[in-house]
């Protein structure tokens, strides 16, 4: 059993995967592939660099990803190119990584964690949907102080991404993450039940 999991920006989308993994699902993690992508050495960031420039390289030759980041923000033509060299490499190694789990063990559950999976159009990879929802504001004051942002630097990322609310819309199932982690965690639970994983 394959459920892609998605949701905003800081809406607790890792705590959520890390729940589900101590239960015993599997994870395929989309940021995690999205950095190996981005290592040096590898093709796709030597593309970034020829896109962007060498100004989004630290001196040690890795990605900075703040540099890149002031880039494509406050850009909507520079994220979509960046989309463009990045998406389908990782959308390559997420298939792959998931349906070898699949092959391994049908029965279990792969949680497929995909920040832009509405975004990406990739709703047709997956049969259901699990959307980690908490409103918009609580995902700005948490972007403001995870990432030391600004007001107007979180607004930005918000703004890169579809708004929050049309994601849980669109969601199959929905953990509200906005408040404490007694309650995720009972989410999790019951959802896991409901699945019949138990």
């Amino acid at each position: 059993m394959i459920i892609g999991l998605t949701g905003g920006i800081a809406s607790g989308k890792s705590t959520v995967s890390a729940l589900f993994v101590s239960k015993g699902a599997r994870l395929v993690d989309a940021d995690v592939i999205a950095r190996e992508v981005m290592l040096p050495g590898h093709e796709v960031l030597a593309a970034a660099v020829k896109q962007f420039g060498s100004e989004i390289l630290s001196p040690d030759g890795t990605l900075n990803r703040g540099k890149l980041g002031d880039i494509v923000f406050q850009d909507p033509a520079a994220l979509q190119a960046l989309n463009n060299l990045t998406h389908p490499a990782i959308r390559r190694e997420i298939k792959e990584r998931m349906n070898s789990m699949e092959e391994e063990d049908p029965k279990k559950l792969t949680i497929v964690d995909i920040p832009l999976l509405f975004e990406s159009g990739l709703e047709n990879m997956f049969h259901e949907i699990l959307v980690v929802y908490v409103p918009r504001e609580v995902q700005i004051a948490r972007l403001m102080e995870r990432n030391g942002l600004s007001l107007e630097q979180a607004e930005a990322r918000l703004n890169a991404q579809m708004d929050i609310e049309a994601k849980r819309n669109k969601a199959d199932y929905i953990i509200d993450n906005s408040g404490e982690l007694a309650h995720t965690e009972q989410q999790v639970a019951v959802l896991w039940d409901r699945l019949g994983l138990s």
